[in-house]
This record gives C-alpha cells, structure tokens and sequence, in this order.
C-alpha cells in the first residue's frame, strides 16, 4: 500500500482540511549497473580532487556556485538552512482559475491529496465544490524544505496536486532559433489535407492502451541473454524522406483512412503494439528481471 509523503491540511478561507500526500505516479525505469568489462565487477565511484589526484572524504566537500569559470562562491548548510522558507503544514489557496487558462507547461509533478483522520466531510465538501465550480485552485505549500507553487482540481472524488514550475522556468518557444518565422506560409489546401489528416486520426484518449514499448523490449533482451539466447541486433530504420508535403500529407491520409476501415479506427491499430514479454517460466530456470521503479 503506498505510503504519505506528507501530511498537513488545505488551508481554505477560515477552513482546515487535514490531508494526506501520495505521490501520483510510479515511474518504470530499467536501471543499469557500471560493470568492468573484463571481470563483470561493479564500478565504485569515487570523490577524486583533480589538483592532488587524491580521494576526497564527504567531509571535506562544500557546496559552490560557479561565477565565472573557475571561480566559486562557497555557500555553508547553515545559510542555506536559514533562507528556508518557514515550515508549515498547511496548502495555502491563494485563489481559484479556469483549468483552461493553465498551459501544461507549467505541470511538473502529480500528487494525490486524500483525507486525513475526521475530515471526510469537509474534504468531501471541498471537492464536490470545486466540481461545481468547475475551478482549479493555485496555491503554495512547503514539501521538505522547498516553497512549491501548486494546482489543485477535483478528478473523480479525490482531490489530485501537481507542482507547478514558476514563469522564469519555462522556456519562451521564441527564444529558439528554429521557430518558423512570418516568412513561412502555408497555403488553404495544406491547411484542408492537414485538417482532414487530425480529424481521421480523432479519438478519446484511452491511457491503458499506450505502454512503454521500449521498456518491454529492453526487458525482452534482457531475460533473451539470461536465457543465454544469441541476440541478433536489427538496422535501425531510417525514415522516408518526402519532398513534396502535398504527396506527404495526401499518402497520410489515405492511409489513415485505410487503417480505419480495416480495424475499426487508426489509433487501435497503432497501440496494438508488441506482445509484453510475459512468458511463464518454470521453478528451474531463471528469474525474470523486473523494472525498478523510481519515485
């Protein structure tokens, strides 16, 4: 059963809801080990000064921000630790917005806040009005010992929190050189065949039906060479190159068009993916290798 991170209480006008924070995702991540090649032995890394080539103890280590090259500015744990921002244990609300009016950008981390012991009712109370509002609420909470701007909504009968990044995080499209510029056009028929092309791929968004299929391969290869199976390696697939975009877009279409009648709807098709390599084994052989997961 997942464990609380946190525990403190939504901070609502003159109202306390005392909630308890779970972490809303369960990453999967294949992890690797450094081996030396010649004797399969684990790597150790080691804290080396490049000075003296000699190893450095954690307790002769400081913290340093680079001013320029070369040049540090060497910060202590206790200043650091009195510019803390004060630690409560409270989700302040600041105010309510249109969920339409935050662009995912700002999305960083997903949390969900369930109830804590004696606040069913007002948690209950909360999220049924945030239903009825149809709002999101912005507010501010310390999460060990760093202020966190985050957004609350209702999602079902549960209230889910995710960390916001601040403005100055997100990254202005215009800054990139590659964005087209007003001398690039395109023209009404272009704009008709692409169109056409996102109103044949249209569906609801179903998650179960996407997995990660690299994940599943490199688990495949994996449980392959503990079985002690010859991997034989495939080119990777260069794609196409298309010169005329009218040709693309027309050979996209039709093709999605041709995906549709033959298996209901292209975006089926597309998540049929490959088989999960789930195979049974018998109490002899080896253990298949699971993922690791990462919070």
């Amino acid at each position: 059963m997942p464990r609380s991170i946190w525990t403190g209480a939504i901070s609502f006008g003159l109202v306390n809801v005392p909630v308890k924070l779970y972490s809303a995702v369960s990453k999967k991540t294949v992890r690797f080990h450094q081996l030396h090649e010649s004797d399969g032995v684990r790597i150790q890394q080691k804290r080396v000064c490049p000075a003296d080539g000699e190893e450095v103890a954690w307790e002769e280590i400081v913290k340093g921000y680079e001013i320029s090259p070369d040049q540090y500015v060497v910060v202590t744990p206790e200043e650091l630790e009195a510019l803390d921002p004060k630690k409560t244990k409270t989700i302040d609300i600041e105010e309510f917005v249109e969920l339409e009016d935050i662009d995912p950008l700002y999305y960083d981390h997903p949390y969900y806040l369930l109830p804590g012991q004696g606040a069913a009712k007002p948690y209950k109370l909360l999220v049924d009005a945030m239903k009825d509002a149809n709002k999101v609420a912005i507010a501010r909470v310390v999460i060990r010992t760093k202020e966190q701007l985050v957004a609350i909504r209702a999602v079902g009968d549960v209230l889910a929190m995710a960390t916001m990044n601040f403005a100055d995080e997100v990254v202005d499209p215009d800054s990139f050189d590659e964005t087209p510029g007003d001398d690039v056009d395109t023209t009404k028929r272009e704009l008709d065949m692409a169109r056409q092309l996102i109103d044949s791929l249209a569906s609801n968004f179903e998650p179960e039906k996407y997995h990660d299929e690299y994940r599943e391969a490199v688990l495949e290869l994996i449980e392959k060479k503990a079985d002690g199976q010859e991997v034989v390696l495939q080119p990777a697939e260069e794609p196409e190159r298309v010169p005329d975009l009218m040709a693309a877009l027309e050979a996209s279409l039709a093709a999605a068009k041709q995906d549709g009648g033959d298996n209901g709807s292209s975006s089926k098709k597309a998540s049929s993916g490959k088989k999960k390599p789930a195979a049974k084994r018998g109490s002899g052989s080896r253990a298949k290798p699971k993922a690791k997961s990462k919070s």
